[in-house]
């Protein structure tokens, strides 16, 4: 049995990852993954099932914008974190799963307790807010200090 083999595309315009099971069918895969990051950039929404792709025009259903923030090789967990809701992504408020779904599109992958644990005590140092919406907490930049300057 092979192993399932992963594409995963990032541009401004979406994120398209595509699993496939069949390593013969990898040429098909990147084709589709093409014409999906296409139709993203173009403003369509994609909707993906099974092994087919339909593309409908009109709505705005491309994925939420991901945050513009450099990686770098020395960064901590609580590093990449601070710097994503410095960014406008972390303008709005956002939920644990929406953080972890932007640092897996950085390829950065941490299980849902330490990523929980670091966007706490960024919250407790005020470095960004956290508050209930809804029955969950969501997280979202801190304000600018009174007068302009921080």
């Amino acid at each position: 049995m092979s192993a399932a083999m992963r594409i995963h595309v990032r541009t401004s315009g979406g994120e398209v990852e595509i699993e496939v099971g069949d390593p013969s069918s990898i040429d098909a895969a990147i084709d589709a993954a093409t014409r999906i990051v296409q139709e993203l950039a173009s403003g369509a929404q994609v909707q993906v099932s099974g092994a087919q792709v339909q593309v409908a025009e009109g709505g705005s259903a491309v994925p939420d914008e991901l945050p513009d923030v450099k990686v770098e090789k020395g960064d901590s967990l609580a590093d990449v974190i601070k710097k994503m809701f410095d960014s406008s992504w972390g303008r709005r408020p956002r939920r644990l799963s929406e953080v972890m779904d932007a640092l897996s599109s950085f390829g950065l992958i941490y299980p849902k307790s330490s990523v929980a644990v670091a966007l706490l005590r960024l919250a407790k140092d005020g470095e960004i807010r956290r508050f209930k919406e809804g029955g969950e907490y969501v997280y979202i930049e801190r304000e600018p200090a009174a007068g302009g300057d921080a």
